[in-house]
Order: structure tokens, then C-alpha cells, then sequence
């Protein structure tokens, strides 16, 4: 079994476990070779008690295609989710996302945008605290997605590349959970688009990863690859005890390195 942080990190891993599948496994289902690459032979159990993937049955646009995972467990220290990964099967690199939590998290419901390259299962497969994996699968049609060029030209992208915005959804009050969605401008490209100018290839940079925290506290790591959409939305939870800042550090595949900050308390 590869270990799960170089399935992350260098893409290329699994795409090109897919690709020496050659023709008869694009033609059959590459969920349990994708299953076993990431999970070994560990069991995965119906997570309809604990997980729910909400995805549109036709995207609107293969580009940006919204994923909500609810969770329908609390998220207390005595069981909480400890990951949740975001599967596209069909997509050249299948594993769009890992979403580390804790109990300081609040809720681990995750909202966020990928891209669908064709008609695809997508799964999510949540680990509980007590070491077991639940996963639930939806059917997306969709085709195209990570070749779609980008709504912004390059000079424009580079020119906001790493700015940050936090939009809270949920009041302050200490000791309750807050709603956040956090939106990172990045161009995200996937290694797959064309230039319309130049008509070259345009090579791959994207968000890596991202780590949020409030004081101290660890809230949401998220180890990304070319399947999230282009300027990355987040939305997310968290539990503020009293006043504080939120902060975030994002990393891309070019090691640039982007920080933010923002006071979270009363009017915020």
C-alpha cells in the first residue's frame, strides 16, 4: 500500500497506477483498485449513519462542481471524524482531497468545489476517531473539467495569486460552533489546459495544502490536489472558547507559501 501522504503529494502516483490499467479497467470500475491504493484491505462500512455526499446528479459546469460532505455525527472527544477523503474515480488524479478534523472543529461537514473530467462515482469515506472508515458514493455527470481553460487570464491570476478571504455564516458566541468559508485565489492548474494564446501546455500549480487554525489549536488541515476547482472555496466549522484569530497557511505545488489572519469575535 503506497502511504497516504505521497498519494497527495505526487498525483502522478496514482495516475499512472490507472494508466498501466490500460483499456479493460478504464472499461471496469477503478473504485477498488483506487480503494485498495488507499485503504489497503481495511473494510469500509455504509457510512449512511455518519456521512451524507450531496452532489448535483449533472453539473452545471465540469469545472466547478459543488461537493458538500454532512456529517451526521457530533463532533465530541469522545468519537469524532478524524478524516474524510474526497474521491473522484474517474479523474486523472482520482484523490481530490484529504480533510483532517478534530474535535475542536465543531462539525466535520465540509463544503467545496472540484472538477468532474467524465461521468464519475464520487465517494467519501469518513475515519472515525475509533479507527473505522465509513463511505458513501454519489454519480456526477459531468466531462471536461480539468481541461477547461481558466476564467482568468495568467496575468490576472498571478496578479491575486495567495490572497485570502473569510466569510463567516454563523454569529460569535463563545463555546458554539461557527460556519466559515474560507476563499484562496489560485489559478489551480491541473497540467491538462491549453494556453488560448500560445497554444501551449500550461504545467501544473495548485493549492497543496492548506492548515487552518484558531490560536493554537489545529481546526482543519487539507491536503488538496489538481481535482479542486480554480480559486478554492472552503467552508468549514469551528468552536471559538472566547475571542481570537483564525488563522491560515496555504501552500501550492510551486512551494509558494501564503498566510492569513483574522480577529474572530463579536461583529465579526
Amino acid at each position: 500500500m503506497l502511504p497516504r501522504r505521497r498519494l497527495i503529494t505526487a498525483a502522478p502516483v496514482l495516475v499512472a497506477a490507472m494508466a498501466g490499467l490500460a483499456g479493460a479497467a478504464r472499461a471496469a470500475d477503478p473504485w477498488p483498485d483506487i480503494k485498495e491504493a488507499l485503504f489497503g484491505h481495511r473494510p469500509i462500512a455504509d457510512g449512511g449513519a455518519v456521512i451524507a455526499l450531496d452532489a448535483p446528479e449533472r453539473a452545471l459546469d465540469a469545472a466547478v462542481v459543488p461537493m458538500t460532505i454532512r456529517a451526521l455525527l457530533p463532533q465530541t472527544e469522545a468519537r469524532w471524524i478524524k478524516t474524510v477523503h474526497l474521491v473522484i474515480d474517474e479523474n486523472p488524479a482520482p484523490l481530490a482531497a484529504v480533510f483532517h478534523l478534530s474535535p475542536a472543529s465543531g462539525s466535520a461537514t465540509i463544503e467545496t468545489r472540484v472538477r468532474v473530467n467524465s461521468y464519475t462515482h464520487v465517494h467519501a469515506v469518513a475515519e472515525t476517531s475509533d479507527g473505522r472508515l465509513h463511505g458513501v458514493s454519489r454519480f456526477v455527470k459531468a466531462a471536461g473539467g480539468c481541461s477547461a481553460p481558466a476564467l482568468k487570464d495568467a496575468d490576472e491570476a498571478m496578479a491575486r495569486l495567495g490572497r485570502m478571504k473569510l466569510r463567516t455564516h454563523t454569529p460569535f458566541t463563545p463555546g458554539e460552533a461557527m460556519t466559515a468559508q474560507l476563499l484562496i485565489s489560485h489559478p489551480n492548474y491541473t497540467g491538462l489546459q491549453i494556453d488560448q494564446l500560445s497554444r501551449n501546455w500550461i504545467p501544473p500549480d495548485y493549492v497543496r495544502s492548506i492548515l487552518v487554525r484558531y490560536g493554537e489549536r489545529e481546526i482543519l488541515k487539507v491536503e488538496a490536489d489538481i481535482s479542486l476547482s480554480e480559486d478554492p472555496s472552503i467552508t468549514f466549522s469551528f468552536v471559538p472558547e472566547a475571542e481570537g484569530r483564525l488563522s491560515v497557511a496555504v501552500e501550492d505545488s510551486s512551494e509558494r507559501h501564503f498566510e492569513e489572519a483574522w480577529p474572530i469575535g463579536p461583529g465579526s
